[in-house]
């Protein structure tokens, strides 16, 4: 940025850093949910039985979830790519 002449109060610079803080607030209980979707997963196949209903709750707030951390994403890619004005 230093060498670009770019300033961190640049607007889209701004919104992109609070961008990544909602990223990582979505992503951040998507690795504990990955982590117990995979415990149940395994517990499920040792025991010869079908998920359980816990697998399957995690699994839509982990399917949630992921939709504003990945837009998050999607955004900041766009406004590092179109630096544009924003307020």
């Amino acid at each position: 940025m230093r060498q670009a002449g770019v300033s961190f109060s640049e607007s889209w610079i701004e919104v992109s850093l609070g961008l990544f803080l909602v990223a990582g607030a979505f992503w951040l209980p998507v690795v504990w949910m990955q982590a117990r979707m995979r415990d149940l997963a395994l517990a499920a196949a040792v025991a010869g039985n079908g998920l359980p209903a816990e697998y399957h709750r995690l699994f839509r707030a982990w399917f949630l979830f992921g939709i504003p951390g990945f837009g998050a994403v999607l955004a900041i890619l766009y406004l590092m790519i179109a630096k544009p004005v924003l307020f």
